[in-house]
């Protein structure tokens, strides 16, 4: 499996724009380009002729952006084709420290190129020096780098084909990070988990021959003078066939992406590791491939999980819920103080918000506002839906303790929710991520490719309000 490659950049805050012959040279290492961002003025006000060194500009207009999403969207358009193969600088120039902050954010995303095959693949970017004029500080310029670097992370994961990433080859490839980054590393390999009686998550395990499936326990450790730990849960199908309910008319194809929730936990710990946040975090990667195949489950089957529950079996294709059940079981016992979960679960949810929001879902009724509150921060946005018990009406079986999914048409989103909110240890918060904005044709806020790494930014900024007084 290819490594991950991501480009070194030479981030620097200029106090203003160089104006003496041997700064300007110094800038203009081959074509000096430049992105004017300022709402306030007009373009030929944006600098003074004098100020303006000699060189390539690009001048951009940025409009009144009421919030980040809009702020990064309009930078993401902004940078479209803002510099050249062959370019090494990229001079970002703003007049307030939103729209600065904005442009770093896309310039960054855009920078990074995801993994090709092609024998004559385009040429990467060179740009390896970005110089920031305008009211930004060092802190917000350092989070930027270490979200972007998780970003990239995500959607370099998201994007490698299915014959790159299995199951085996993820779980090596995840235990050299964890080496690289000196987090704790610990798999729960498919003997093991038959051993602990993980019956959820070996009902779409033994659809692979190899049996290569396994549940990675990685620990990135922040504060390593305390016990307390909170916990990112990560949904890793590397590739879903739909199982006996296939998945037909093409919508099996790009399907080797449903592995996206594991992306985004790993993504947020490399985040978290690079600013050295003073947390204790545990990443759980539920890693398989939902084939088809004698050993496949299939409707009408009851297994038990982990915790006990028993579960009647309605649709191979609701898999991420079953293999999320038992690695919610196996986190939350670990007592953290909070368990986000990541997955690319419902068609239900996508159909609700489409892929421009995610949705959440929480057991704890005081994170609902602030759930949106952190979206809108981070340009990440997410949406409440209900998770109340009356929902488990859908999902009532006459032979087991639960359904795995309603037999007809059903709200799936909140089923989905209700069933695993059932494998948390009660008083343990939690919160579902249904990842409707993992993928967004032509590119969504900052970032623009088709898969968005959705999850790290929201990580990041969840991290800081909840640090902050979050109850």
């Amino acid at each position: 499996m290819k490594a991950f490659d991501y480009p070194v950049f030479d981030v620097q805050i200029a106090a203003s724009v160089p104006t003496d012959t041997d700064a300007v040279l110094e800038w203009r290492e081959r074509s000096v380009l430049t992105v004017i961002a300022d709402r306030n003025r007009e373009r030929d006000q944006t600098l003074a002729p004098d100020e303006a060194p000699k060189g390539q500009w690009t001048f951009v207009k940025l409009a009144s952006a009421s919030s980040m999403f809009e702020r990064l969207t309009q930078a993401r358009k902004a940078l479209s084709g803002a510099w050249q193969v062959g370019d090494r600088h990229l001079t970002l120039v703003a007049d307030s420290a939103e729209a600065l902050d904005a442009l770093l954010s896309a310039a960054l995303a855009a920078l990074y190129v995801l993994p090709t095959f092609k024998q004559d693949p385009a040429p990467a970017p060179t740009v390896t020096r970005i110089t920031l004029v305008g009211p930004i500080n060092d802190a917000d310029v350092r989070i930027r780098c270490a979200e972007a670097e998780g970003n990239a992370l995500t959607r370099f994961l998201s994007t490698m084909p299915a014959n790159e990433l299995t199951p085996w080859s993820y779980r090596d490839w995840v235990e050299d990070l964890a080496e690289a980054e000196g987090w704790n590393y610990r798999v729960y390999d498919y003997k093991e988990l038959q051993q602990m009686g993980a019956g959820a998550f070996l009902a779409v395990a033994q659809g692979s021959e190899s049996q290569d499936a396994s549940i990675v326990r990685v620990q990135y450790r922040g504060k390593p003078e305390s016990t307390d730990t909170l916990a990112l849960v990560g949904k890793g199908v590397c590739f879903d066939t739909g199982g006996y309910n296939l998945k037909i008319s093409g919508s099996m194809f790009g399907m080797h992406g449903d592995m996206g929730g594991s992306a985004a936990v790993l993504g947020s710990l490399l985040t978290a590791t690079r600013l050295g946040l003073p947390f204790n975090m545990t990443g759980w990667l539920a890693l398989v491939a939902n084939h088809l195949g004698p050993n496949a489950y299939h409707a009408n089957q009851v297994v038990r999980a982990l915790n006990g529950t028993t579960i009647e079996v309605v649709d191979t294709d609701a898999e991420g819920r079953m293999i999320l059940a038992d690695t919610l079981t196996l986190a939350s016992r670990e007592r953290p103080k909070w368990v986000f979960d990541y997955a690319t679960l419902t068609g239900t949810c996508i159909a609700a918000l489409s892929t421009r929001y995610s949705g959440v879902f929480t057991n704890h009724d005081a994170w609902w506002m602030p759930l949106i509150s952190t979206g809108q921060r981070c340009g990440e946005r997410v949406w409440p839906f209900p998770i109340d018990p009356d929902y488990d009406d859908q999902i009532k079986s006459d032979i087991a303790d639960i359904q795995q999914c309603n037999p007809g048409k059903s709200s799936d989103h909140i089923d989905a929710a209700r069933f695993l909110s059932r494998f948390v240890e009660a008083g343990v918060p939690w919160v579902h991520v249904d990842l409707a904005a993992d993928s967004h044709k032509g590119g969504l806020a900052h970032v623009p490719t088709d898969v968005t790494g959705f999850g790290v930014r929201l990580t990041r900024q969840w991290l800081q309000d909840w640090s902050s007084g979050a109850d």
